[in-house]
């Protein structure tokens, strides 16, 4: 029974993690309509950035800052570049443009990384939580996630900005019509999606080797994790990589690893078929 519910508690710190992720890909989703199948690579290039500035002596934790501007200029970036000229166009359109920025990414990180494994090599201690041990790490990385989610939640219901962001997201049309600049701010909240995605791609790199190809097992999670909370619900995106995170903690000390991801997918399956709106509702 210790080990099982150490491993929950894991389970429990590493879903938040995957709950940043979700939200990143969720708010996407819940603004413009778009399923951003470059979401993966962009966890990816989270990870790398964090180790290249770790690489230049800043400290992970440190550069998360950084990897938060990088993000959301790289998003408005790709929005304005990729999105934006598609914007209205079919849904398939804006999947295929969101996959070539993957297979964009992913081709010019592996010419550059290859494909080898690295991690980001900083000292890390152990904690005593309600009797069980923990790293530092992954104590970190919950605790960054939960403040992260708090801060966009404070940005899209307290602030100017983030109301219209939700105006946007209701009704684009009407938003427009009472003077708001909606590829403005459709732009920035690509941004703002794009730089969720690289925080927890640097927060994983603290926690675990990566790749450049790392990023796909991600952004399946994060899809289960936005289709448990509710496509378009940043909250519930949370709780559902909480979810997510406990499921495989429950799981591990029975079964072997590899076997978790299928229990995921399976409850995808489910979730889609008799929740269709997800466990907490859809677009908020």
């Amino acid at each position: 029974m210790p080990e099982i519910l150490a491993s929950v508690l894991d389970g429990l710190l590493i879903g938040l993690v995957y709950g940043l992720a979700a939200i990143g890909l969720t708010l996407i989703f819940g603004v413009m309509d778009v399923v951003n199948l470059a979401h993966g690579a962009v966890i990816a290039l989270g990870m790398f950035a964090v180790y290249l500035l770790f690489g230049a002596g800043l400290h992970p934790y440190l550069g998360l800052f950084v990897v938060a501007l990088i993000g959301l200029a790289f998003g408005v970036v790709v929005y304005l570049v990729a999105v934006r000229p598609i914007i209205n166009a079919p849904p398939l359109m804006t999947l295929l443009s969101t996959f070539s920025v993957s297979m964009i990414i992913i081709g010019v990180g592996t010419a550059v990384w290859s494909t080898s494994p690295y991690n980001v090599n900083f000292p890390v201690t152990t904690l005593r939580i309600l009797g069980y041990t923990v790293t530092s790490a992954r104590l970190v990385a919950a605790l960054a996630a939960v403040l992260v989610t708090g801060f966009l939640y404070y940005f899209l219901y307290r602030t100017t900005l983030g109301k219209a962001v939700r105006a946007v997201a209701n009704n684009r049309e009407a938003a427009e019509l009472m003077g708001i600049p909606s590829q403005q701010i459709l732009a920035i909240s690509f941004g703002i999606g794009t730089a969720l995605a690289m925080l927890s791609g640097a927060l994983i790199a603290t926690l675990f080797p990566f790749t450049i190809l790392s990023g796909g097992i991600y952004e399946l999670k994060s899809f289960v994790a936005s289709v448990l909370g509710g496509l378009g619900n940043p909250t519930g995106a949370l709780f559902g990589g909480v979810i997510l995170g406990l499921i495989e903690g429950s799981v591990a000390p029975f079964i072997k690893i590899s076997w978790t991801n299928v229990i995921e997918f399976v409850i995808f399956v489910l979730i889609l078929l008799f929740f269709p709106t997800g466990l907490f509702g859809g677009r908020r």
